[in-house]
C-alpha cells in the first residue's frame, strides 16, 4: 500500500502521502484493533485489489453507536475513470447495510473535488443539510445517504 498512496495525484485536494513505510505500518497496527481508543467506533478498512494489477487502493469507514457510518476511499490515479471506486464503495456500502445495520451513510470531502462529488452521486448520495451535527469547513462538502436510499 505504500506505492499506492505515494501517488501524488490523489493528494491534490488535501491530506499528504505517508512519510515512511514504518510510519505505514504503525498507522496500520493502530487501524488493526478496529476500535477507537474509547471503544466507541468501529474502524473498518478494506484494500483494494485487482488479479491482473494487485493492490489499487482501500474503502473505509467508520461506525457509530448510532447506525451511522463516515466512509472514505482512495484509489491510485492510474484507475481513475474505469468505475473501479464506484464498484468498491458501492461493495463496501452493501457490507455496512447488511450486515452492519447502518441506516445513514455520510462522506465528508474538500468542495473542489467533482470526481468524489460525481462517484457519491451516482451512488445515491445527495448533499446534507446545513447545520448537521458534524462540522464541515467551508471548504468541504458532506454528502449522506439514508438507509431506505440504500436498501440492497
Amino acid at each position: 500500500m505504500f506505492a499506492v498512496l505515494g501517488d501524488p495525484a490523489i493528494y491534490e485536494y488535501e491530506n499528504a502521502p505517508p512519510p515512511s513505510v514504518q510510519w505505514l505500518r504503525q498507522r496500520y497496527a493502530k487501524l488493526e484493533s478496529r476500535r477507537s481508543a474509547d471503544g466507541r467506533e468501529q474502524w473498518l478498512n478494506w484494500v483494494i485489489r485487482l488479479p491482473a494489477s494487485g493492490l489499487i487502493g482501500y474503502v473505509q469507514a467508520t461506525l457509530y453507536p448510532d447506525g451511522q457510518a463516515a466512509i472514505a476511499y482512495v484509489l491510485s490515479s492510474r484507475y481513475w475513470g474505469r468505475a473501479l471506486a464506484r464498484e468498491a464503495v458501492a461493495a463496501m456500502i452493501g457490507e455496512l447495510v447488511e450486515n452492519y445495520g447502518v441506516d445513514t451513510l455520510s462522506a465528508l470531502f474538500k468542495a473542489r473535488n467533482q470526481r468524489s462529488l460525481r462517484l457519491l452521486e451516482r451512488l445515491g448520495f445527495r448533499r446534507a443539510a446545513a447545520g448537521n451535527s458534524i462540522p464541515v469547513e467551508p471548504d468541504e462538502l458532506m454528502m449522506i445517504m439514508v438507509r431506505q436510499e440504500v436498501e440492497p
